[in-house]
């Protein structure tokens, strides 16, 4: 008798402690689009450029509609989404140039990432495609936690073989330390090896990263994709309409992958672009949005944001409370079976790392827990250049020596109308939210290329506080 009730419990305790059975455990699987239009997919309203992969994998998700990233551009993006905490907590606010000799331009290296995590729960670790998290070999994916790297490591990337771009776009290919040439347009060769990936792992659990640099310039697509764009008579925009097709059909490939390898339904799938479109670059679309990449306005960081666990989570849904991408962390920790330290007020940590921000959406998404994930959730660019604060439907949006704008978001989406005036003890409560969050905060470590917020800070930098 007693023997029968040990069992349950050593069941549990496994469990608790991260050794659950692999079955038990679901394949992660994140997909980041690079400078995606709100406005640009299927899902979301588009009509110009087709995205049927994309549109299939959010009839079998919940479509996060305030889904937002942590920054409005590429790098801090990333580097929030692989340790779940705000970047600026860090001081990892800007974009890194490309210096290999640099040791502090990447992530740096106090960080505990969601792979090193993740392995220790038995997971096998990859990414593919673009990391912008520094260029120093101790920044490398193989020593951040990824057991197999293979992609563009620097910010950006020629799209076609012998293509002209900056010397960053047009370094070899690295696979796992290893240099190769690229062969094919590469947008297709992305989809191909995460496929390979996912075809190879097929019985243990894994998690793959696959971040693509489309749409992200340069404008570079192949014959078949420019014909698919013919219809579209803005040139600037047909070229980038390309780039998403490719995307949707690397897409595509992805989840034919994982549906003929009968992985689908033990796959928890999260889809989000790392920032808003850059509409003037590319005449991408963040309709009905104000603002574009780069800014703390809505179109700079709302983005297509979708969750997929077929049989776990509702399909074809609309989930309004707003989410994060920092919160991939806290949430791929707890469906592994990684053991979270007690809380540290609402933010819960793995053992022996830093606080997170983000929270573990599971239980908010399939009904369990009721109410937002998210008091409040903060922005800040530039060192201090421009801050925003989100609670409930309001937002708050705080631009270098202008006075705060206010926004109701559930009435005015495009933010047009500033409330300020009208709800001056309503703008003081959340001017005061920015403040004590601002003071957690340390400044840049280190500038975009070009120069950036790290000139324009007064005073020694602050030490994070942990």
């Amino acid at each position: 008798m007693k023997s029968s009730l040990l069992l349950p419990l050593f069941a549990f305790l496994c469990v608790l402690c991260g050794h659950s059975s692999a079955a038990a455990k679901p394949n992660i699987l994140v997909i980041v689009a690079d400078d995606l239009g709100y406005a640009d997919v299927g899902f979301n309203g588009c009509k110009d450029i087709p995205t049927p992969n994309l549109d299939a994998l959010a009839k079998q998700s919940l479509r996060c509609t305030s889904g937002y990233v942590s920054h409005p551009f590429c790098s801090p993006t990333r580097a929030g989404l692989l340790t779940g905490r705000y970047q600026q907590r860090f001081g990892h606010e800007n974009n890194p140039a490309w210096l290999p000799e640099s040791t502090v331009a990447g992530l740096p290296l106090s960080q505990t990432t969601l792979p090193q995590v993740l392995k220790t729960a038995g997971y096998a670790t990859a990414a593919i495609g673009k990391w912008h998290l520094g260029a120093h070999p101790q920044f490398h994916p193989n020593r951040r936690g990824f057991d197999d790297y293979v992609g563009m490591l620097g910010g950006g990337h020629i799209y076609l073989p012998g293509a002209k771009g900056g010397a960053e776009y047009q370094i070899p290919i690295d696979r796992n330390g290893a240099k190769e040439e690229l062969a094919g347009y590469l947008t297709e060769f992305l989809g191909r090896e995460a496929a390979g990936y996912i075809n190879q792992h097929k019985g243990k659990p894994w998690f793959l990263y696959l971040a693509f640099n489309a749409p992200h310039t340069p404008l570079q697509i192949t014959d078949a994709l420019a014909k698919r764009a013919a219809h579209i008579a803005d040139e600037t925009r047909r070229g980038y309409a390309g780039l998403v097709l490719g995307l949707d059909d690397a897409v595509g490939v992805v989840t034919k992958a994982l549906k003929d390898s009968g992985q689908t339904e033990n796959t928890l799938v999260f889809f989000f672009s790392d920032n808003g479109g850059p509409i003037s670059v590319t005449h991408s679309d963040n309709t009905p949005l104000r603002g574009a990449k780069g800014a703390v306005y809505e179109g700079g960081m709302r983005v297509p944001f979708l969750v997929s666990w077929p049989g776990k989570l509702a399909a074809g849904k609309d989930y309004a409370q707003p989410v994060i991408s920092l919160d991939v962390f806290p949430t791929a920790a707890a469906l592994a079976g990684v053991p979270l330290a007690p809380s540290d007020g609402e933010r819960a940590r793995v053992r022996g790392t830093s606080n997170f921000d983000g929270v573990n959406l599971f239980p908010f998404l399939t009904g369990e827990k009721k109410g937002a994930p998210h008091d409040r959730l903060f922005w800040r660019t530039g060192g201090g250049a421009a801050h925003a604060v989100r609670q409930g439907d309001w937002k708050l949006v705080k631009l270098k020596d202008n006075p705060a704008e206010l926004y109701n978001l559930a009435s005015d989406i495009g933010e047009s109308k500033n409330l300020a005036p009208e709800k001056p003890d309503l703008a003081t409560q959340l001017q005061s939210a920015l403040a004590a969050w601002d003071k957690e905060l340390v400044a840049p470590i280190f500038e975009s290329p070009g120069g950036g917020a790290q000139k324009k800070k007064r005073g020694p930098a602050k030490v994070e506080k942990k």
